[in-house]
């Protein structure tokens, strides 16, 4: 292939799952030798986008208002400046900028169009841009039914199905139990040490995360004679205190409030399912793919999660037993108690890796430029 001038539009680079696939895009086209250009207010991960040898265009793109589209005309510039082969965009509103710089071009002199999906977000016309790039990538099966499910005037035939992956150096195999791993924990909140079995449910101070089913689950894992403790990494964060004080209360009622630890996020969130026995996925919202399944499997811990999204579709073919019918605190006990007193054996191989992703990715760059127009 060529080398390509590939341009992916987003609406910032502080953090979160799109801001990851950018930079791990950026950095699989420059160790390809192609040139990787990020639009976006900008933000911490700049430095490290930098630091891949990709470039960063600072555009305001994502943020909502009719003002915005002004920028149109600063990324037509762009893309004639520098013989932009591909616009990527992976926000709705970059995406309806960028579309709108697309049309003003003539054909012949229009890059081709690149939309991801990254997440299940309410069918709307303002969502549907996101369905309009020549190639659509979906990042796992569920967006793609989802997309057809509620676009149904999408042509099939221009989607491609892309799971994230992760680097599996990143999230190690440990040992079961990882005593040292148990032991950094405890060091971290009293706890999280112990003996007995240890629940892990990273994930943000939001309703959304299933923090109170994890609370029952506990609570019916300890009354039958488990002295189980649970752990929420991320679930201590500001503006989230009156959050947090519901869950204390409620584990006061439950009497479990001396095995639960909430606790600010971690950057070594690869050591805290090491020290884990089971780690928990119970978004109340399907989520469109589920990374953290992949990294507990990475670092060989079973996975107990809700049975719909991108995390049903893992489960339902990697690790079925973690499966529970979504919202059924009775399948979700019977489902945690089994798989701590029976632990399975993770996925020799996990399903989807980083390089599997970036490559079937600049794949479908290939694809698309190879392509006659219509």
């Amino acid at each position: 292939m060529r080398r390509l001038t590939v341009v992916q539009l987003l609406p910032a680079l502080e953090s979160g799952g799109v801001e990851r696939s950018t930079l791990e895009i950026a950095q699989a086209l420059v160790e390809a030798g192609h040139r990787a250009i990020v639009v976006s207010k900008g933000g911490r991960l700049v430095p490290r986008l930098l630091d891949l040898g990709a470039e960063h265009v600072a555009l305001d793109i994502g943020h909502k208002a009719p003002l915005t589209f002004r920028h149109a005309l600063a990324l037509r510039v762009l893309f004639v400046r520098e013989g932009v082969d591909i616009v990527h965009a992976r926000s709705r509103l970059p995406a309806w900028v960028g579309e709108t710089a697309l049309r003003s071009l003539p054909s012949s002199k229009r890059p081709r169009w690149v939309t991801t999906v990254h997440g299940l977000n309410s069918p709307s016309r303002y969502s549907a841009v996101m369905t309009h790039g020549e190639r659509v990538i979906c990042v796992s099966q569920t967006v793609r039914d989802f997309v057809l499910r509620h676009y149904p005037s999408t042509d099939p035939s221009k989607l491609r199905v892309v799971p994230r992956g992760i680097d599996p150096d990143t999230f190690p195999r440990a040992p079961m139990p990882d005593r040292d791993a148990r032991a950094w924990a405890a060091s971290l909140h009293p706890v999280l040490g112990g003996d007995g079995p240890l629940l892990l449910l990273p994930g943000r101070g939001t309703r959304l995360k299933g923090h109170a089913d994890a609370l029952v689950l506990l609570a019916r894992l300890r009354a039958d004679g488990l002295d189980a403790r649970l752990w929420l990494p991320g679930a201590r964060e500001a503006g989230r205190e009156a959050y947090i004080a519901e869950l204390e209360r409620e584990a006061v009622t439950f009497n479990i409030a001396d095995a639960l630890a909430f606790t600010a996020p971690t950057d070594a969130i690869a050591r805290a399912y090491a020290a884990s026995d089971l780690v928990l996925q119970l978004s109340r919202k399907p989520e469109a793919f589920g990374r953290t399944v992949l990294e507990a499997w990475s670092v060989g811990r079973p996975v107990l999660g809700w049975a719909h999204g991108g995390v049903g579709e893992l489960l339902a073919q990697w690790q079925p037993d973690g499966a529970a019918a979504p919202f059924d605190i009775d399948a979700l006990h019977r489902g945690g108690y089994e798989l701590l007193t029976h632990p399975p054996a993770p996925p020799a191989t996990i399903p989807h890796s980083l390089r599997a992703m970036q490559e079937a990715t600049l794949a479908v760059y290939a694809e698309l430029v190879d392509e006659p127009r219509r």
